[in-house]
């Protein structure tokens, strides 16, 4: 059984990210039409899965909720927050988010797929940073009066 994710931390975690809380009632979510509410803000809402772990739905409203949708993503699967989200789960609206704590195997892989989609820039980082300390050496050693052995 995962760790109980609350609806409470979650939503702070988003409003702390810049994203507007709209407050909406349950009843409210389940109505539908995320593009009827004249402000791009999320709602969330506490469920209990068949067995009985606590999950959050969050779900995105505003004339441009799939935005919204994707910033509510993007800062709940950031390294410090540490939530999987999940879009394709069973019952979900269009809208909506399945949210859970992300379990450690899971936040190693998402690591993993960082640090192989970073390699290419550190490795080009420290090839410059190579040139610079040669082309800095070979500078003072000119300075110093050793020429001949260019």
């Amino acid at each position: 059984m995962s760790r109980p994710t609350r609806v409470s931390t979650i939503r702070r975690h988003l409003v702390e990210g810049g994203l507007v809380d709209l407050g909406l009632g349950e009843a409210a979510q389940k109505a539908g039409r995320p593009a009827q509410h004249e402000t791009d803000g999320f709602a969330a809402r506490q469920h209990v899965d068949e067995a009985g772990a606590l999950f959050v739905i969050v779900g995105a409203y505003g004339p441009d909720w799939f935005t919204t949708m994707r910033e509510v993503r993007h800062r709940l699967e950031q390294p410090y927050v540490k939530c999987h989200v999940d879009g394709e789960a069973p019952g979900l609206a269009d809208n909506e988010l399945l949210v859970r704590w992300a379990t450690s195997a899971e936040l190693q892989a998402r690591k993993a797929v960082q640090e192989a989609r970073q390699a290419p820039l550190k490795a080009l980082l420290r090839q410059d940073e190579a040139r610079q300390r040669a082309e800095e050496e070979r500078q003072s050693l000119e300075r110093a009066g050793q020429f001949g052995l260019f």
